[in-house]
């Protein structure tokens, strides 16, 4: 059985031969339905368990297995309850189909613009391959370059070792502030990656104090960047902007944005999207987590820290809903035209969170919110 990706699948014996249309149903008239190559009627509670087991065990997450068993759960259910193939379901193991939330970290408002600062710094150096397959490292210090005494077997070492000594002064650095006004963006506008990197000159409102959401890149599975519509219908939005961003976006957009209202607020190397991998690689985003003490910690914690100042601003559920851009049965059309007074109470008390963040003590690490 498989769940929503194909990390989930793990078959229950043998995969079966495609089936055509009439074979099935005179497989059903007889009662003699298999799942992968092994017979309903012989399914146990037993070999459920090892499935999941098998599932868990390969590495696939307790959120993918819960997918996966509700799936066939559900399929069994209805071979039992309306076409009468089987006498009872099998799957009756407790909790399997519960998910149980991810921990993420929530950062402060210092850590964030901490952070925002760390990922535009560059040791200065270079990396030479050698020609027994080893690495030689020269870095810059007070404006010379100097050879490492230390012989790498791998780049990636070397790589390591450039960026220790640029974070502990032993190497000079450049810093490179693109990406500053990307990352307070994300996090206190809540905003996905797809979001940001989507964003335009046009979208952004400094009269307002607005970013106005109404596309999205997604990266599909062979590489390709699709440009189209956000994640649902409430993702079109228009959110506040607070006030101790707005003077960074400024001058980001006075700097690294053409004039062209059409242009990216954000683009790539080469002036088209940003790509996520791209962005991570030239801000060595691993490294600066780690060196933050916050190894682990992804893209979308920046988004989700975000909604989390927003909900302790104590505006109501919905319109917090409209300003995280998400949506469900029980609100689908959530819409916002521009922004609410609601919205602007969320802004305010954002804008109160950075304000205060050099009262906040050094090195704090951030808390651990379940993330939905």
């Amino acid at each position: 059985m498989c769940g929503d990706g194909p990390e989930t699948c793990a078959p229950l014996g043998p995969a079966p031969r495609p089936q055509p249309g009439a074979r099935w149903q005179a497989q059903r008239r007889r009662r003699r339905l298999y799942l992968g190559g092994v017979q309903l009627g012989k399914l146990s509670t037993a070999m459920i368990r090892q499935w999941r087991a098998d599932l868990l065990g390969n590495g696939v997450s307790v959120s993918m297995a819960a997918k996966a068993y509700r799936l066939l759960r559900a399929v069994l259910m209805t071979a039992a309850e309306e076409d009468h193939i089987i006498s009872r379901n099998p799957c009756r193991i407790r909790g399997a189909g519960d998910e149980h939330a991810q921990e993420r970290p929530v950062l402060t408002a210092a850590q964030v613009f901490e952070l925002a600062d760390l990922v535009g710094r560059r040791p200065v150096g270079n990396i030479r391959k050698l020609k027994d397959n080893a690495y030689r490292l020269r870095f810059q210090r007070h404006g010379e370059m100097r050879t490492h005494p230390e012989v790498f077997t791998t780049r990636a070492d070397a790589e390591r070792a450039l960026w220790k000594m640029g974070t502990d002064g032993r190497a000079d650095c450049t810093h490179d502030r693109r990406f500053r006004a990307l990352v307070l963006l994300t996090t206190f506008a809540s905003l996905r990656w797809g979001e940001v990197s989507a964003l335009r000159r046009s979208d952004i409102d400094f009269d307002a104090g607005t970013v106005r959401i109404r596309a999205a890149f997604v990266e599909r599975s062979t590489g390709e960047l699709v440009f189209g519509q956000p994640k649902s219908k409430a993702g079109r939005r228009v959110v506040g902007i607070p006030q101790g961003v707005i003077s960074v976006l400024r001058e980001h957009l006075a700097i690294y944005v053409q004039e062209d209202p059409g242009a990216l607020v954000f683009p790539g190397a080469k002036g088209g999207p940003l790509r996520r991998s791209g962005f991570n690689t030239r801000t060595r985003w691993v490294d600066v987590v780690r060196e933050m003490g916050l190894p682990g910690l992804h893209l979308h914690d920046l988004r989700h820290t975000g909604n989390m100042f927003a909900v302790e601003s104590g505006a109501g559920l919905k319109d917090l809903m409209a300003r995280m851009g998400h949506d469900n049965v029980r609100a689908a059309m959530i819409y916002q035209h521009a922004v609410r007074g609601a919205d602007r109470t969320i802004t305010d008390a954002i804008d109160q969170q950075i304000s205060g963040r050099d009262d906040e003590e050094d090195g704090s690490s951030g808390k651990l919110i379940p993330m939905r």
